[in-house]
């Protein structure tokens, strides 16, 4: 009972960080922003070397871009700190992370890995990025 009242103490004392859903956010935004930069204006050549169609490339395109501004509009609608926009900032920050999502699913399929150990292990860059989406997408503002 005693460690418990000293853990309490002790943790009661260290500063809480409001900010630090930033740490996760930029890495995102930096990095989804700039592959949608590497990758615009979209172009059909483009879209088959990778052996997709025009459409689904143009959706990788412009989901990287809009994913990356979304994720940082979400951030600064939560430090604007008005009650009438915390909705849309919240719903903006959940489609941003599901587009995450939906375009690492993508990524990770077009690797044609022969068993999900290969994606784990070999991948995880990718998987961090979805599970990054995938944290947004279901806690959205709501830090």
């Amino acid at each position: 009972m005693k460690i418990y009242l000293y853990l309490k103490i002790f943790t009661s004392k260290i500063p809480e960080f409001c900010m630090s859903h930033w740490l996760l956010r930029i890495p995102l935004i930096i990095v989804f922003f700039q592959q949608g930069l590497v990758k615009f204006p979209a172009t059909l050549e483009d879209a088959l070397s990778f052996d997709l169609p025009f459409l689904v490339w143009w959706f990788v395109v412009h989901g990287e871009l809009g994913s990356g501004m979304g994720l940082l509009l979400g951030g600064v609608i939560i430090s604007v700190n008005n009650k009438k926009l915390q909705p849309l900032g919240d719903l903006i920050t959940r489609f941003s992370g599901f587009t995450i999502g939906s375009i690492m699913t993508g990524v990770i399929w077009i690797g044609k890995p022969e068993n999900l150990i290969d994606v784990l292990l070999y991948d995880n860059f990718h998987v961090l990025l979805w599970f990054g989406g995938l944290y947004f997408a279901l806690r959205g503002n709501k830090i």
